[in-house]
């Protein structure tokens, strides 16, 4: 296995929880549990783990071969990545609001539940065919191997892979409700 296809093994969990947000959108679901489920996948799971492995290992691995976080492909993805924690913080403010009552609240979150999916999908596709490619182009043997050593570090960590577990549990979960 390549670093790359370790990070698009994630990216198949992810796309589902992508498309688990926009059926919660289309059906304007007021399950506020279900709601803060997603969020904390994202946080924990998207956010936290995959993209921890991408920002801390990745994407410094690739500066050394010349790949600038301030510009070019690297850098748009860690834009988008912010752009998406801001599309998540949207989803949790709008389920607090909700929560304290305000109804028009939900619209909020189905706006930011769609916008995280719809830039995500386009995200994932970017890196799967352009950044991923090029990463194995650039990236020797024995620089893939070591990142394959420390994302196996990282998912081994107890708290990170019981995470993993239960986020890929709860993924399928929701699956069951929204996609079938």
């Amino acid at each position: 296995m390549t670093t790359t296809q370790n990070l698009e093994n994630d990216h198949v969990q992810i796309l589902r929880l992508t498309e688990i947000m926009q059926k919660m959108a289309e059906r304007k679901t007021e399950n506020v549990e279900q709601l803060e489920l997603v969020v904390n996948l994202v946080r924990k799971f998207a956010d936290g783990f995959h993209h921890a492995k991408e920002e801390d290992l990745l994407f410094p691995m690739l500066g050394k071969k010349g790949f600038s976080p301030q510009h070019g492909p690297v850098a748009v993805m860690l834009a988008e990545h912010v752009q998406g924690r801001a599309f998540i913080k949207g989803v949790a403010d709008g389920i607090e609001a909700f929560k304290e009552g305000n109804r028009e609240a939900l619209e909020s979150v189905y706006s930011n539940l769609e916008e995280y999916a719809f830039l995500l999908t386009a995200h994932i596709g970017k890196e799967n065919n352009m950044l991923f490619r090029m990463a194995d182009q650039v990236l020797s043997s024995e620089e893939q191997a070591l990142l394959l050593v420390q994302f196996d570090d990282v998912e081994k960590h107890t708290e990170t892979a019981y995470q993993t577990l239960n986020a890929i549990t709860t993924i399928n979960n929701l699956a069951t409700i929204y996609l079938n």
